[in-house]
């Protein structure tokens, strides 16, 4: 008879119980390659379960619950009463990250957290594992499911944003409040996890200024397609000169960039190093089936003899302003000299105009324009001024390009 390996289950929303469906669904397979039979020693929830009850049943314990307190409390409980933990709570990770990583090494416990981002795309285990010996210095990525789908919809088939949105939420992909994942949250909270893992730097979600796609319009997307590009909420970490910048905004890609492609819930991530050039990782990021089972995956690999954590981190410097292509929309009044003058000021900023689309509304005009790489500051500087032209109907529409083309 195998052993039994018991897991403690903190929370029974959509991804708990589709956890201990999936536990007890694949035990004896788990069983045969580790074995050790998964069984759940317990379930706690805001109604039912004991918490020091389940812990001392357990040998690992699966942090499902999300939030971030009564679940920091649990988890570190847990490390310190000697159980692995694994946990899918991107928000506690984000912001308590170097505080649990320190608690597991004092412990000699496991702290795994692939499901925390990307859903079942391996991100984590394959940037703390396989290229461990890898020098990363970039990591970007369409990670939040939920904003993608809106995106593609609004692409796909020229709804308005609250018309996606809804399709969204009709179908389970964003919650009754999607306000984190709309606003960009969500995914900086992701980043802020990938970031701490490539540059090896203590990183938290206030170091991650995040845009959402809440102002994004039909009409953007309309204008983009003249352009050849498509639109995705884009996560980016990367080494700038001795420091480090990590965002998350709406971006225009080209239609060679291995992220374009990525359309529906889908997430994808693409890690760049000199040694491996880049690779992209993409599958579904969004549902219950799909976490749970990043999660099952976590607590089989904690059944067998454990890998290392993130090493303690060593600080580096937020880098605040970095050269990006933009897109910028504009409603004008539709008189001589008006993309001249919006022309000359951008040049005195310098800031230069990569292509232009102009459409004439009986008085008025729309403006759209893509840029070469400038520094943001500059950008943002420029887009100010022009907003206070006379002629400008309304508040300019800025969005991030980029500016990337990879060949088949």
């Amino acid at each position: 008879m195998s052993e039994t390996f018991a897991v403690g289950l903190l929370g029974h929303g959509t991804v708990g119980s589709a956890f201990r469906e999936l536990v007890e669904g694949r035990a004896e397979q788990i069983e045969r390659t580790t074995g050790l039979r998964p069984e759940i020693s317990g379930v706690l929830t805001r109604s039912r379960g004991d918490f020091e009850d389940i812990l001392a049943r357990s040998d690992l314990i699966a942090e499902l619950m999300g939030g971030i307190e009564p679940a920091r409390e649990y988890v570190l409980r847990a490390m310190e009463a000697g159980k692995h933990v694994v946990t899918a709570n991107k928000q506690l990770l984000s912001q308590h990250g170097e505080e649990l990583y320190e608690a597991a090494r004092t412990h000699g416990v496991q702290l795994r957290f692939e499901a925390s981002v990307a859903g079942v795309v391996p991100a984590i285990r394959v940037i703390h594992e396989t290229l461990a010996g890898a020098h990363v210095e970039r990591v970007h990525g369409i990670v939040n499911g939920t904003t993608n789908f809106i995106l593609t919809e609004m692409t796909r088939t020229g709804a308005s944003y609250g018309d996606a949105l809804a399709e969204a939420q009709r179908l389970g992909y964003a919650e009754a409040d999607p306000s984190e994942d709309v606003n960009g949250k969500d995914a900086a909270a992701k980043m802020t996890i990938l970031a701490r893992l490539a540059f090896d730097v203590p990183v938290r979600l206030d170091d991650v200024p995040y845009e959402g796609i809440e102002n994004i319009t039909s009409e953007d997307i309309e204008y983009a397609k003249e352009f050849g590009l498509s639109l995705k909420l884009i996560g980016s970490a990367e080494r700038i000169g001795e420091g480090i910048s990590v965002q998350v905004y709406p971006a225009f890609l080209y239609e060679g960039h291995p992220l374009a492609s990525v359309n529906g819930s889908f997430n994808a991530v693409t890690i760049e190093s000199p040694a491996i050039t880049e690779i992209t990782l993409s599958g579904p990021g969004a549902g219950g089936s799909q976490t749970a089972s990043a999660v099952l995956g976590d607590v089989v690999s904690a059944m067998i003899p454990p890998t290392s954590l993130p090493a303690p981190a060593q600080p580096l410097p937020v880098v605040a302003d970095r050269e990006s292509a933009f897109y910028i929309h504009l409603e004008v009044a539709d008189r001589p000299g008006v993309l001249a003058q919006v022309a000359e000021v951008l040049g005195l900023q310098g800031v230069s105009i990569r292509s232009v689309v102009q459409k004439g509304l009986g008085e008025d005009a729309r403006l759209s324009m893509v840029m070469h790489p400038v520094l943001e500051s500059k950008f943002r500087a420029a887009v100010k001024l022009i907003g206070g032209l006379d002629f400008v109907r309304s508040k300019p529409r800025a969005l991030h390009v980029v500016d990337e083309e990879f060949a088949e």
